[in-house]
């Protein structure tokens, strides 16, 4: 997903307070068309009807597509002010890999107008929601044609084509078969959702990496360390770490919780009232002395070996060093490195050889346990039980930066590796890559 800060309007007079009683049990959405004569949803090239979509032009079957998934979001909202909605099919980055599948966004944001928190930044459909009017109603749609709609919406015209996720276009059957497809249905109702205002599009989260944290300014021409103005989603987003929300955050404070990974939480009444029905996610939890360590992080565990557990506190964390020609932990132990794990958790980077090899070789050499610490980004795999002369070469079509765990004063929760005869008896938990970071 993609989400661009693309215009601002500022309304700061003030407006006429709504009158009247009654509470919509609804919404009404319209959608607007940008796309050319014979481009997109005005394409009119004949397809089949497809998974309760009966429309029998390439075009039509995605106007139907964005009806449906409009009318799923009109049952879901409650306003008395229509929201508009501008989409486009247009050629989005995208390789034979990897692609772009589409964005969305508000397209006006507001602050200081009739019954929102003042100083406050809200995009334009609940603002126009509270103020009960469209605020942007005097607003001319300029040459664009879209300067004054609630939001903005672009889809890839070139997906599945060769060049572009060859082979996954996207499905547009409304039964969730898409096979090696791209699901259009559930696609477009998530960057609906962004467009409704669920982003953070007031806070600067792009690639320059000094200014994350920084909230635009008051009159909307650029992102500021301080004076700013809040969204008013901050109040909701909780860093557990830090002990406070976004609301009340610095700006340093707000770049570091944006990439604190299992630390940032949603607060919002509707999640804590429904709170019973999640259950939890077991991470490993490490203390350190060195700054910038301490934390909880997601973990997959091995397929071999005694099963984690939690509530348990293993010890201190040792570092096995860098092999930049074997690969960390794939070759016996040299005797500083166990001397470093002997009744500690062995800390191994990811990649090389197998995952079962970097276990014995530290079970071997003393160490009570194993973390591997992943080097790709994503979420942490499971792990496969590979003998020790028979790897599982991961490292080698990995992709990413790798970073090295930390020697020092750490020391992990959660969970207990029993020291045991046999290769297999040794679990290996993965770690983030964040886990433990020079």
């Amino acid at each position: 997903m993609q989400t661009s800060f693309k215009k601002t309007v500022l309304r700061t007079a003030l407006l006429a307070a709504l009158c009247g009683a009654g509470v919509a049990q609804a919404a009404t959405i319209v959608i607007q068309s940008r796309d050319p004569a014979g481009v997109g949803f005005n394409d009119t090239t004949p397809v089949a009807p497809v998974g309760g979509n009966p429309k029998t032009t390439l075009g039509e079957q995605r106007m139907y597509v964005y009806r449906y998934v409009a009318d799923v979001w009109e049952k879901a909202l409650d306003s008395d002010v229509t929201i508009t909605v501008n989409a486009g099919w247009e050629a989005l980055t995208c390789t034979s890999s990897q692609a772009v599948l589409g964005s969305a966004g508000a397209w006006n944001i507001w602050h200081d107008f009739p019954g929102g928190t003042p100083g406050t930044w809200y995009p334009q459909a609940l603002a126009n929601k509270l103020a009960g009017e469209n605020l942007s109603a005097d607003q001319p749609p300029g040459p664009s044609g879209y300067d004054n709609v609630d939001i903005k919406t672009q889809f890839n015209i070139n997906l599945g084509k060769t060049g572009c996720l060859d082979g996954s276009p996207f499905y547009l059957g409304l039964d969730g078969n898409f096979g090696t497809g791209v699901n259009f249905v559930e696609t477009l109702l998530h960057e609906l959702g962004h467009g409704l205002g669920f982003s953070v599009l007031t806070v600067y989260t792009g690639s320059v990496a000094s200014a994350v944290g920084y909230r635009l300014n008051a009159d909307g021409t650029a992102y500021v360390a301080n004076g700013g103005l809040p969204s008013v989603w901050e109040q909701y987003m909780y860093d557990n770490t830090a002990g406070k929300s976004w609301l009340t955050m610095t700006s340093a404070e707000r770049r570091v919780s944006a990439v604190n990974p299992l630390g940032l939480a949603w607060t919002g009444p509707n999640v804590l009232a429904g709170a019973g029905m999640l259950s939890a996610t077991p991470v490993l939890k490490v203390a350190s002395s060195a700054p910038g360590q301490s934390g909880q992080y997601a973990y997959g565990t091995a397929s071999f070996g005694p099963a984690v557990s939690s509530g348990l506190t293993l010890g201190a964390l040792a570092t096995v060093s860098a092999d930049a020609v074997n690969g960390a932990g794939c070759l016996p132990f040299s005797p500083a490195d166990t001397t470093a794990v002997v009744g500690k958790v062995a800390i191994i980077d990811r990649g090389t050889c197998g995952f079962a090899v970097k276990a014995k070789n530290a079970q071997n050499a003393g160490a009570i346990g194993v973390i591997i610490a992943n080097n790709a980004a994503g979420a942490a795999p499971g792990l496969g039980r590979r003998g020790p002369d028979g790897g599982d070469p991961d490292g080698q079509r990995l992709a990413g930066r790798r970073r090295q765990a930390a020697r020092g004063d750490h020391r992990v929760g959660a969970v207990r590796y029993p020291r045991q005869a046999g290769p297999g008896d040794l679990v290996v938990v993965h770690r983030s890559e964040q886990a433990c970071r020079r």
